[in-house]
Protein backbone atom coordinates (compact mmCIF):
# COMPACT_ATOMS: atom_id res chain seq x y z
CA UNK A 1 0.00 0.00 0.00
CA UNK A 2 1.65 3.99 -0.84
CA UNK A 3 1.97 6.12 1.68
CA UNK A 4 1.19 9.72 2.21
CA UNK A 5 1.84 12.21 4.54
CA UNK A 6 -0.06 15.59 5.27
CA UNK A 7 2.64 18.55 6.91
CA UNK A 8 -0.07 20.65 8.27
CA UNK A 9 -3.04 18.79 8.02
CA UNK A 10 -5.83 20.62 10.00
CA UNK A 11 -7.11 22.96 7.24
CA UNK A 12 -10.08 22.20 5.53
CA UNK A 13 -8.43 21.97 2.21
CA UNK A 14 -5.87 19.52 3.38
CA UNK A 15 -8.10 16.98 5.71
CA UNK A 16 -10.16 16.90 2.22
CA UNK A 17 -7.59 15.57 -0.16
CA UNK A 18 -6.56 13.24 2.85
CA UNK A 19 -9.66 11.79 2.56
CA UNK A 20 -9.41 11.82 -1.19
CA UNK A 21 -6.18 9.91 -1.01
CA UNK A 22 -7.70 7.38 1.60
CA UNK A 23 -10.79 6.79 -0.41
CA UNK A 24 -8.44 5.79 -3.40
CA UNK A 25 -6.68 3.51 -1.39
CA UNK A 26 -3.31 5.27 0.01
CA UNK A 27 -2.33 4.91 3.74
CA UNK A 28 -2.85 8.26 5.46
CA UNK A 29 -0.92 10.37 8.22
CA UNK A 30 -0.71 13.63 9.17
CA UNK A 31 0.53 16.58 11.30
CA UNK A 32 -0.37 19.46 12.67
CA UNK A 33 0.19 21.84 15.80
CA UNK A 34 -3.70 23.30 15.79
CA UNK A 35 -5.86 20.69 16.22
CA UNK A 36 -9.73 21.90 16.38
CA UNK A 37 -13.21 21.35 15.22
CA UNK A 38 -14.95 20.96 12.83
CA UNK A 39 -11.66 19.50 11.14
CA UNK A 40 -10.11 17.23 13.37
CA UNK A 41 -13.50 16.18 14.14
CA UNK A 42 -13.50 15.27 10.44
CA UNK A 43 -10.15 13.52 10.14
CA UNK A 44 -11.48 11.64 13.44
CA UNK A 45 -14.50 10.47 11.56
CA UNK A 46 -12.47 9.29 8.43
CA UNK A 47 -9.93 7.49 10.73
CA UNK A 48 -6.60 9.50 9.36
CA UNK A 49 -4.33 8.86 11.77
CA UNK A 50 -2.59 12.50 12.97
CA UNK A 51 0.10 13.90 15.03
CA UNK A 52 0.27 16.97 17.11
CA UNK A 53 3.39 18.96 16.93
CA UNK A 54 5.18 18.97 14.18
CA UNK A 55 8.56 15.82 14.52
CA UNK A 56 10.90 14.00 12.07
CA UNK A 57 9.39 11.20 13.44
CA UNK A 58 6.02 11.58 12.57
CA UNK A 59 6.57 10.84 8.91
CA UNK A 60 6.23 6.75 8.64
CA UNK A 61 9.03 4.71 7.18
CA UNK A 62 8.31 4.00 3.07
CA UNK A 63 6.44 7.07 2.76
CA UNK A 64 5.83 7.45 -1.10
CA UNK A 65 4.39 11.17 -1.04
CA UNK A 66 4.69 13.84 1.18
CA UNK A 67 1.95 16.74 1.36
CA UNK A 68 3.02 20.53 2.75
CA UNK A 69 0.50 22.99 3.47
CA UNK A 70 0.36 26.43 2.76
CA UNK A 71 1.70 28.35 6.07
CA UNK A 72 4.25 30.78 6.97
CA UNK A 73 6.17 27.97 9.49
CA UNK A 74 6.01 25.16 7.03
CA UNK A 75 9.51 25.95 5.98
CA UNK A 76 12.86 23.88 6.47
CA UNK A 77 14.31 26.85 8.35
CA UNK A 78 11.99 26.72 11.21
CA UNK A 79 10.08 23.45 10.92
CA UNK A 80 12.24 20.24 11.44
CA UNK A 81 9.48 17.89 10.12
CA UNK A 82 9.40 20.40 6.92
CA UNK A 83 13.51 20.14 7.09
CA UNK A 84 13.30 16.06 7.17
CA UNK A 85 10.52 15.49 4.58
CA UNK A 86 12.98 17.38 1.89
CA UNK A 87 15.51 15.24 3.25
CA UNK A 88 14.10 12.03 2.69
CA UNK A 89 13.79 12.52 -1.06
CA UNK A 90 10.56 11.15 -2.29
CA UNK A 91 7.94 13.18 -3.72
CA UNK A 92 7.43 16.79 -1.95
CA UNK A 93 3.68 18.27 -3.38
CA UNK A 94 1.48 20.62 -2.10
CA UNK A 95 -2.19 19.43 -2.09
CA UNK A 96 -3.14 21.71 -5.27
CA UNK A 97 -0.64 19.67 -7.84
CA UNK A 98 -2.33 16.05 -5.71
CA UNK A 99 -5.97 17.55 -6.91
CA UNK A 100 -5.00 18.14 -10.14
CA UNK A 101 -2.94 14.64 -10.78
CA UNK A 102 -6.43 13.40 -9.15
CA UNK A 103 -8.89 15.04 -11.42
CA UNK A 104 -6.60 15.38 -14.73
CA UNK A 105 -9.15 12.97 -16.44
CA UNK A 106 -12.31 14.16 -15.27
CA UNK A 107 -14.65 16.97 -16.34
CA UNK A 108 -13.98 19.73 -14.31
CA UNK A 109 -16.34 22.06 -12.81
CA UNK A 110 -14.30 25.12 -10.81
CA UNK A 111 -15.54 27.24 -8.43
CA UNK A 112 -13.78 30.78 -7.91
CA UNK A 113 -14.34 33.91 -6.02
CA UNK A 114 -13.22 35.63 -2.69
CA UNK A 115 -16.71 34.60 -1.47
CA UNK A 116 -19.78 32.08 -1.63
CA UNK A 117 -16.92 29.26 -2.97
CA UNK A 118 -17.44 26.64 -0.51
CA UNK A 119 -21.63 26.89 -0.42
CA UNK A 120 -21.18 26.97 -3.96
CA UNK A 121 -19.67 23.93 -4.69
CA UNK A 122 -20.75 21.95 -1.84
CA UNK A 123 -24.80 22.98 -3.81
CA UNK A 124 -23.64 21.90 -6.44
CA UNK A 125 -22.16 18.78 -5.38
CA UNK A 126 -25.31 17.84 -3.46
CA UNK A 127 -27.59 18.57 -6.60
CA UNK A 128 -25.40 16.30 -8.96
CA UNK A 129 -25.50 13.75 -6.03
CA UNK A 130 -29.49 13.75 -5.55
CA UNK A 131 -29.53 13.74 -9.57
CA UNK A 132 -28.25 10.47 -9.40
CA UNK A 133 -24.78 11.51 -10.76
CA UNK A 134 -21.57 9.84 -9.47
CA UNK A 135 -19.52 13.32 -9.85
CA UNK A 136 -16.70 13.82 -7.44
CA UNK A 137 -15.75 16.96 -5.56
CA UNK A 138 -13.57 18.64 -3.42
CA UNK A 139 -15.00 21.22 -0.46
CA UNK A 140 -12.75 23.69 1.30
CA UNK A 141 -15.11 23.44 4.43
CA UNK A 142 -17.02 20.65 6.20
CA UNK A 143 -20.64 20.33 4.82
CA UNK A 144 -23.43 19.00 6.21
CA UNK A 145 -25.16 18.41 2.74
CA UNK A 146 -23.49 16.36 1.02
CA UNK A 147 -22.02 14.42 3.87
CA UNK A 148 -18.12 14.69 3.61
CA UNK A 149 -16.02 17.72 1.80
CA UNK A 150 -14.89 15.00 -0.73
CA UNK A 151 -15.64 12.18 -2.62
CA UNK A 152 -13.88 10.62 -6.19
CA UNK A 153 -17.08 9.47 -7.38
CA UNK A 154 -16.89 7.27 -10.39
CA UNK A 155 -18.88 9.85 -12.67
CA UNK A 156 -17.37 12.03 -15.81
CA UNK A 157 -17.58 15.54 -13.52
CA UNK A 158 -15.52 16.64 -10.98
CA UNK A 159 -16.20 19.83 -8.45
CA UNK A 160 -13.61 21.31 -7.17
CA UNK A 161 -13.41 24.60 -4.92
CA UNK A 162 -10.91 26.90 -6.20
CA UNK A 163 -8.79 29.06 -3.95
CA UNK A 164 -6.60 31.94 -5.48
CA UNK A 165 -4.02 31.59 -2.45
CA UNK A 166 -0.30 30.48 -3.26
CA UNK A 167 -0.05 26.68 -3.82
CA UNK A 168 2.75 26.40 -1.56
CA UNK A 169 5.98 28.39 0.29
CA UNK A 170 8.07 27.10 -3.37
CA UNK A 171 5.13 27.41 -5.61
CA UNK A 172 3.20 31.43 -5.94
CA UNK A 173 0.89 29.75 -8.60
CA UNK A 174 -2.95 29.95 -7.27
CA UNK A 175 -3.87 26.60 -6.32
CA UNK A 176 -6.96 26.90 -8.62
CA UNK A 177 -4.15 27.27 -11.88
CA UNK A 178 -3.55 23.50 -11.26
CA UNK A 179 -7.17 22.52 -11.17
CA UNK A 180 -7.62 21.80 -15.50
CA UNK A 181 -11.22 23.54 -15.48
CA UNK A 182 -14.05 22.54 -18.22
CA UNK A 183 -16.24 25.20 -17.17
CA UNK A 184 -15.80 28.04 -14.36
CA UNK A 185 -18.69 29.43 -11.38
CA UNK A 186 -16.98 33.16 -10.53
CA UNK A 187 -18.42 34.50 -7.99
CA UNK A 188 -16.26 37.84 -6.91
CA UNK A 189 -13.55 39.66 -6.86
CA UNK A 190 -13.23 41.97 -4.32
CA UNK A 191 -9.49 42.59 -3.39
CA UNK A 192 -8.62 39.85 -0.86
CA UNK A 193 -5.46 38.23 0.92
CA UNK A 194 -3.83 41.58 1.26
CA UNK A 195 -0.05 40.01 2.46
CA UNK A 196 -0.21 38.79 -1.00
CA UNK A 197 -2.25 40.43 -3.67
CA UNK A 198 -1.20 43.78 -3.20
CA UNK A 199 -3.38 45.63 -5.68
CA UNK A 200 -6.76 45.05 -6.60
CA UNK A 201 -5.44 44.50 -10.00
CA UNK A 202 -2.78 41.79 -8.79
CA UNK A 203 -5.72 39.73 -6.77
CA UNK A 204 -8.02 39.62 -10.39
CA UNK A 205 -4.64 38.44 -12.40
CA UNK A 206 -4.99 34.15 -11.74
CA UNK A 207 -8.91 34.85 -12.17
CA UNK A 208 -8.39 35.94 -15.73
CA UNK A 209 -5.36 33.18 -16.15
CA UNK A 210 -7.83 30.71 -14.74
CA UNK A 211 -10.71 31.69 -17.19
CA UNK A 212 -7.95 31.93 -20.37
CA UNK A 213 -8.14 28.36 -19.28
CA UNK A 214 -11.68 26.89 -20.06
CA UNK A 215 -11.69 25.31 -23.50
CA UNK A 216 -13.81 25.96 -26.39
CA UNK A 217 -17.50 24.80 -25.76
CA UNK A 218 -16.44 25.31 -21.60
CA UNK A 219 -19.02 27.70 -19.56
CA UNK A 220 -18.35 30.38 -18.01
CA UNK A 221 -20.90 31.57 -15.13
CA UNK A 222 -20.23 35.14 -13.64
CA UNK A 223 -22.40 36.95 -10.69
CA UNK A 224 -22.85 40.39 -12.42
CA UNK A 225 -23.34 42.15 -8.72
CA UNK A 226 -20.15 40.71 -8.01
CA UNK A 227 -17.55 43.26 -6.37
CA UNK A 228 -14.18 43.46 -9.03
CA UNK A 229 -16.51 41.85 -11.79
CA UNK A 230 -17.24 44.69 -13.60
CA UNK A 231 -13.68 45.84 -13.94
CA UNK A 232 -12.46 42.11 -15.15
CA UNK A 233 -15.09 40.31 -17.29
CA UNK A 234 -14.09 42.82 -20.38
CA UNK A 235 -10.41 41.09 -19.96
CA UNK A 236 -11.70 37.78 -20.08
CA UNK A 237 -11.46 38.03 -24.12
CA UNK A 238 -14.65 35.68 -24.38
CA UNK A 239 -18.38 34.98 -23.98
CA UNK A 240 -19.50 35.06 -20.63
CA UNK A 241 -22.84 33.91 -18.97
CA UNK A 242 -24.24 35.76 -16.57
CA UNK A 243 -26.56 35.97 -13.00
CA UNK A 244 -27.75 38.40 -11.11
CA UNK A 245 -30.01 39.78 -8.45
CA UNK A 246 -30.21 43.54 -9.00
CA UNK A 247 -28.54 44.36 -12.53
CA UNK A 248 -29.44 43.52 -15.79
CA UNK A 249 -28.64 39.38 -16.92
CA UNK A 250 -29.63 36.35 -18.23
CA UNK A 251 -30.35 34.71 -15.27
CA UNK A 252 -32.33 36.40 -12.16
CA UNK A 253 -33.60 35.48 -9.28
CA UNK A 254 -37.25 37.47 -8.68
CA UNK A 255 -40.15 37.40 -6.41
CA UNK A 256 -37.73 36.87 -3.38
CA UNK A 257 -39.45 36.31 0.19
CA UNK A 258 -37.67 35.96 2.90
CA UNK A 259 -37.82 33.72 5.74
CA UNK A 260 -37.09 31.17 7.93
CA UNK A 261 -37.61 29.48 4.55
CA UNK A 262 -37.11 31.94 1.63
CA UNK A 263 -38.71 31.29 -1.92
CA UNK A 264 -37.93 32.90 -4.72
CA UNK A 265 -38.39 32.53 -8.32
CA UNK A 266 -35.11 31.40 -11.06
CA UNK A 267 -35.82 33.16 -14.23
CA UNK A 268 -34.16 33.18 -17.63
CA UNK A 269 -34.41 35.92 -20.03
CA UNK A 270 -37.60 36.97 -18.39
CA UNK A 271 -39.39 33.71 -18.49
CA UNK A 272 -40.12 31.40 -15.03
CA UNK A 273 -38.17 28.75 -15.02
CA UNK A 274 -38.39 27.25 -11.61
CA UNK A 275 -39.52 28.19 -7.99
CA UNK A 276 -37.28 27.50 -4.81
CA UNK A 277 -36.83 27.36 -1.64
CA UNK A 278 -34.40 27.60 0.97
CA UNK A 279 -33.10 27.70 4.77
CA UNK A 280 -30.08 29.40 3.87
CA UNK A 281 -29.60 32.97 5.67
CA UNK A 282 -28.80 36.00 3.53
CA UNK A 283 -29.41 37.54 0.26
CA UNK A 284 -25.70 36.34 -0.77
CA UNK A 285 -27.10 32.88 -0.36
CA UNK A 286 -29.64 33.57 -2.55
CA UNK A 287 -27.22 35.06 -5.31
CA UNK A 288 -25.21 31.38 -4.24
CA UNK A 289 -27.88 29.13 -5.40
CA UNK A 290 -29.02 31.43 -8.40
CA UNK A 291 -25.54 31.20 -9.77
CA UNK A 292 -25.27 27.24 -8.85
CA UNK A 293 -28.90 26.95 -10.82
CA UNK A 294 -27.75 29.26 -13.81
CA UNK A 295 -24.69 26.69 -14.26
CA UNK A 296 -25.92 23.33 -13.56
CA UNK A 297 -29.20 24.23 -16.16
CA UNK A 298 -27.33 25.76 -18.80
CA UNK A 299 -25.26 22.46 -18.34
CA UNK A 300 -27.82 20.41 -19.10
CA UNK A 301 -26.71 18.41 -15.44
CA UNK A 302 -30.27 18.31 -13.67
CA UNK A 303 -33.68 18.96 -14.39
CA UNK A 304 -36.01 21.87 -12.96
CA UNK A 305 -37.64 19.12 -10.70
CA UNK A 306 -34.52 17.58 -9.09
CA UNK A 307 -33.35 21.32 -8.96
CA UNK A 308 -36.02 22.42 -6.81
CA UNK A 309 -36.60 19.32 -4.72
CA UNK A 310 -32.59 18.93 -3.78
CA UNK A 311 -31.97 22.89 -2.79
CA UNK A 312 -35.12 22.65 -0.28
CA UNK A 313 -32.86 20.36 1.73
CA UNK A 314 -29.90 21.85 1.17
CA UNK A 315 -28.15 22.35 4.94
CA UNK A 316 -25.64 25.10 5.69
CA UNK A 317 -21.93 24.38 5.80
CA UNK A 318 -20.35 24.34 9.13
CA UNK A 319 -18.79 27.67 10.08
CA UNK A 320 -20.90 29.30 6.96
CA UNK A 321 -23.77 30.97 9.00
CA UNK A 322 -24.59 27.39 10.53
CA UNK A 323 -27.19 27.41 13.48
CA UNK A 324 -25.12 26.23 16.91
CA UNK A 325 -27.53 25.17 19.03
CA UNK A 326 -31.34 24.63 19.36
CA UNK A 327 -31.57 23.99 23.36
CA UNK A 328 -31.82 27.88 23.57
CA UNK A 329 -34.39 30.46 22.88
CA UNK A 330 -31.02 32.95 21.81
CA UNK A 331 -30.14 32.11 18.29
CA UNK A 332 -26.36 31.42 17.52
CA UNK A 333 -24.65 31.64 13.78
CA UNK A 334 -21.12 31.20 12.96
CA UNK A 335 -19.89 32.84 9.99
CA UNK A 336 -16.97 32.73 8.30
CA UNK A 337 -14.96 35.87 9.14
CA UNK A 338 -12.16 35.45 7.34
CA UNK A 339 -12.30 38.66 5.38
CA UNK A 340 -14.35 42.06 5.05
CA UNK A 341 -16.75 40.82 2.43
CA UNK A 342 -17.55 38.08 4.14
CA UNK A 343 -18.45 39.76 7.66
CA UNK A 344 -20.23 42.18 5.92
CA UNK A 345 -22.88 39.55 4.00
CA UNK A 346 -23.02 37.59 7.38
CA UNK A 347 -24.05 40.80 9.23
CA UNK A 348 -26.48 41.59 6.35
CA UNK A 349 -28.24 38.06 6.80
CA UNK A 350 -28.44 38.40 10.85
CA UNK A 351 -30.57 41.95 10.35
CA UNK A 352 -32.71 40.43 6.89
CA UNK A 353 -33.54 37.25 9.15
CA UNK A 354 -34.03 39.04 12.99
CA UNK A 355 -34.95 42.43 12.44
CA UNK A 356 -36.11 42.90 16.01
CA UNK A 357 -33.45 41.04 17.56
CA UNK A 358 -30.56 42.48 19.38
CA UNK A 359 -27.86 41.57 17.15
CA UNK A 360 -24.16 40.65 19.04
CA UNK A 361 -21.37 40.23 17.09
CA UNK A 362 -18.29 37.82 19.21
CA UNK A 363 -14.96 38.69 16.41
CA UNK A 364 -11.49 37.36 15.93
CA UNK A 365 -9.51 39.47 13.80
CA UNK A 366 -8.02 36.17 12.74
CA UNK A 367 -6.61 36.65 8.85
CA UNK A 368 -3.61 38.61 8.00
CA UNK A 369 -5.59 40.78 6.28
CA UNK A 370 -7.94 41.93 9.51
CA UNK A 371 -4.66 42.00 11.16
CA UNK A 372 -3.17 44.44 8.68
CA UNK A 373 -2.65 48.46 8.43
CA UNK A 374 -3.83 48.77 5.03
CA UNK A 375 -7.16 47.16 5.82
CA UNK A 376 -7.64 49.39 8.72
CA UNK A 377 -10.68 51.21 7.14
CA UNK A 378 -12.27 47.80 7.11
CA UNK A 379 -13.00 48.81 10.48
CA UNK A 380 -15.24 51.94 9.46
CA UNK A 381 -18.35 49.78 8.94
CA UNK A 382 -18.14 46.17 9.11
CA UNK A 383 -19.86 45.80 12.06
CA UNK A 384 -22.96 48.58 10.73
CA UNK A 385 -26.24 47.03 12.20
CA UNK A 386 -24.84 45.45 15.22
CA UNK A 387 -25.57 46.73 18.57
CA UNK A 388 -22.86 45.26 20.01
CA UNK A 389 -19.43 43.74 18.77
CA UNK A 390 -16.61 41.84 21.84
CA UNK A 391 -13.41 41.79 19.62
CA UNK A 392 -10.95 39.24 20.70
CA UNK A 393 -7.06 40.22 20.95
CA UNK A 394 -5.52 39.04 17.79
CA UNK A 395 -3.76 35.81 17.40
CA UNK A 396 0.00 35.46 18.14
CA UNK A 397 0.79 32.70 15.66
CA UNK A 398 2.00 34.41 12.48
CA UNK A 399 2.26 37.54 14.33
CA UNK A 400 3.97 40.36 12.69
CA UNK A 401 5.55 43.35 14.36
CA UNK A 402 3.78 46.24 12.40
CA UNK A 403 0.21 44.20 12.96
CA UNK A 404 -2.82 45.76 14.34
CA UNK A 405 -3.41 45.77 17.43
CA UNK A 406 -6.45 45.06 19.82
CA UNK A 407 -6.31 48.91 21.19
CA UNK A 408 -6.14 50.01 17.60
CA UNK A 409 -8.58 47.73 16.59
CA UNK A 410 -11.00 48.59 19.28
CA UNK A 411 -10.65 52.43 18.59
CA UNK A 412 -11.09 52.24 15.10
CA UNK A 413 -14.57 50.36 15.39
CA UNK A 414 -15.76 52.81 18.63
CA UNK A 415 -14.79 55.53 16.24
CA UNK A 416 -17.60 54.97 13.71
CA UNK A 417 -19.78 55.05 16.52
CA UNK A 418 -19.98 51.41 17.60
CA UNK A 419 -20.35 49.82 21.21
CA UNK A 420 -17.73 47.77 21.17
CA UNK A 421 -15.15 45.78 24.38
CA UNK A 422 -12.21 44.13 23.49
CA UNK A 423 -10.79 40.59 25.53
CA UNK A 424 -7.82 39.18 25.97
CA UNK A 425 -8.91 35.61 27.39
CA UNK A 426 -11.42 33.22 26.58
CA UNK A 427 -12.97 33.70 30.15
CA UNK A 428 -12.86 37.46 29.58
CA UNK A 429 -14.86 37.65 26.33
CA UNK A 430 -17.26 35.11 28.35
CA UNK A 431 -17.99 37.37 30.92
CA UNK A 432 -19.03 40.33 29.08
CA UNK A 433 -20.67 38.27 26.97
CA UNK A 434 -23.36 36.50 29.89
CA UNK A 435 -23.95 39.96 30.84
CA UNK A 436 -24.70 41.26 27.58
CA UNK A 437 -27.22 38.58 26.27
CA UNK A 438 -31.22 38.68 27.07
CA UNK A 439 -34.17 36.79 25.64
CA UNK A 440 -34.13 39.62 22.22
CA UNK A 441 -30.86 38.85 21.51
CA UNK A 442 -29.37 37.01 18.06
CA UNK A 443 -25.41 36.38 18.09
CA UNK A 444 -23.27 36.13 15.13
CA UNK A 445 -19.88 34.38 16.00
CA UNK A 446 -16.95 35.50 13.19
CA UNK A 447 -13.77 34.26 12.66
CA UNK A 448 -11.69 31.84 10.47
CA UNK A 449 -9.54 29.60 13.49
CA UNK A 450 -10.48 27.92 16.31
CA UNK A 451 -11.45 30.99 18.84
CA UNK A 452 -9.85 28.91 21.70
CA UNK A 453 -12.89 27.70 22.42
CA UNK A 454 -15.07 30.18 22.63
CA UNK A 455 -17.72 29.04 19.88
CA UNK A 456 -18.25 26.55 22.62
CA UNK A 457 -18.77 28.50 25.45
CA UNK A 458 -20.69 31.32 23.98
CA UNK A 459 -23.47 28.69 23.12
CA UNK A 460 -23.28 26.99 26.58
CA UNK A 461 -24.05 30.16 28.45
CA UNK A 462 -27.04 30.99 26.01
CA UNK A 463 -28.08 27.33 26.71
CA UNK A 464 -27.98 27.82 30.18
CA UNK A 465 -29.14 31.18 30.86
CA UNK A 466 -31.88 30.86 27.99
CA UNK A 467 -32.78 27.37 27.88
CA UNK A 468 -35.90 26.27 25.19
Amino acid sequence: MRKVHFIGICGAGMSAVAKLMRDLGWQVTGSDENFYPPVSTYLEQNKIKFFKGYKKKNIPVGTDTIVIGKHAHLIPAENEEVRAAFATGVSIKSFAEVLGEITKNRENIVVAGNYGKSTCAALIAWCLENSGKDAGYFIGAIPETPSASSRIGTGTHFILEGDEYPSANWDADSKFLHYRPAHLLLTSLAHDHLNIFKTADDYRKPFIKLAGMIPDGGLIMACADGKGMSETLGKLGREIELYSLIKAAPWQAKNIKYDEITFFDIVKNGDFVAQLSTGLLGKHNIENILGVSALLLSLNLISTGDLTSTIAKFKPLQRRLDKKSDKTIIPIYEGFGSSYDKAKSALAAMKLHFPDRKLIVIFEPHTFSWRSHQAISWYDDVFDGADYVLIYKPPEHGSNPNQLSLQEIKDRVIASGMDVAGFESPEAGIEVFSKKIDRNTVVLILSSGGFDGIIESATRVAEEKFPK
